[in-house]
């Protein structure tokens, strides 16, 4: 019978002490890196909770990691598959990482392309984009600010870029009058290079309302995580996103791409702040199932160290097994 083990670390990565979610300040990355290993075949996941967007802590996810490793070897006596069901999001999708990796059902080669981040310097912007091959593609948080701010700022850099095309996040935080305030100030000419704008309103149904009187195209983000979503094609819908880490296993993200790609919708792999790691893992996923979109795995910048597996090009530095900010739990 075939030998299994397993390990679990935990790591801690300060990151950018300006970074703020929701209510709080981000100060450090914590997560589990977690190997499993039959025979000579092994597979890495990275399990990594985001504060204030997942329903659990890394104290719980930490301990069913544990229970279900446990319950794993176990199984193998009995010759019994172990399922992911009823785990939380975040482990559901490093375990099932590590499993694919193992089975060798996850790709090598990755997607490392990134649509930057901008700021409105589009000079900045510039450099960043000389750079991309391709579809000229940025990103820009929306809805921190003034509305009017934001819709100047986004067609300043469709004025001064003419391939451009942005991808722009709200996060739910504008009211509908807002949200036509933002529109307001982008020129009718340009919205339709607009690649999609998510979730801009409180509710799916005020963002539907936006986009149709608007024209500028939405996504849905957050709405893809709760319990009542359908992968639905509607006018002025133009893609989903998805956050492995919130949404659970590997297989469920599968799902939703193919339903999505299946109805002429964009499905969009993006990052919930993991590490080098977890990051570079999400690129092949990316490659191996959304292989013309280019991804939302542009948060690296923000942590001071890379872990284990390093992205392409990177200058931060490596850490490896041997640190003192990653520490064996099992």
């Amino acid at each position: 019978m075939t030998t299994r083990s397993y390990q679990l670390y935990r790591y801690s990565i300060p990151v950018d002490s300006q970074v703020v979610l929701r209510n709080r300040f981000l100060k450090r990355r914590e997560g589990l890196l977690v190997q499993v290993k039959c025979g000579a075949h092994e597979g890495w996941g990275e399990i990594a909770p985001l504060p204030e967007f997942s329903q659990e802590t890394l104290v719980q996810a930490q301990e069913q990691t544990a229970l279900w490793l446990r319950q794993w070897d176990e199984a193998r006596s009995r010759n019994e598959k172990l399922a992911l069901d009823g785990l939380y999001p975040s482990v559901a999708f490093g375990l099932s990482c590590a499993l694919a990796e193992m089975k060798g059902e996850l790709g090598e080669a990755g997607n490392y392309q990134a649509a930057p981040l901008c700021y409105g310097d589009p000079d900045e912007l510039y450099e960043q984009l000389d750079q991309m091959p391709g579809e000229k593609v940025a990103k820009v948080k929306v809805g921190l600010y003034e509305a009017n701010r934001d819709g100047l700022i986004a067609d300043m850099l469709l004025e001064a870029v003419p391939d451009l095309k942005l991808r722009l996040d709200a996060n739910r935080s504008w009211t509908p009058a807002k949200a036509q305030m933002f529109a307001k100030y982008v020129k009718p000419e340009h919205r339709t290079r607009i690649q999609f704008l998510e979730e801009p309103c409180k509710t799916r149904e005020e963002s539907r309302q936006f986009a149709a009187e608007s024209g500028i195209a939405i996504a849905w983000d957050e709405s893809v995580r709760e319990a009542d979503f359908q992968v639905t094609a509607e006018p002025h819908l133009a893609a989903i996103v998805i956050k492995p880490t919130l949404v659970g296993s590997l297989q469920k993200c599968i799902e939703l791409i193919r339903q999505a790609q299946a109805q002429g919708i964009m499905a969009v792999i993006s990052s919930s702040i993991e590490s080098s790691f977890g990051l570079t893992q999400l690129a092949r996923i990316a490659q191996q199932y959304t292989p013309n979109v280019i991804p939302g795995l542009d948060t690296l910048d923000l942590m001071d160290f890379q872990l284990i597996r390093t992205w392409p090009d990177s200058t931060l530095p490596i850490i490896g097994f041997d640190s003192e900010r990653l520490e064996k739990i099992i």
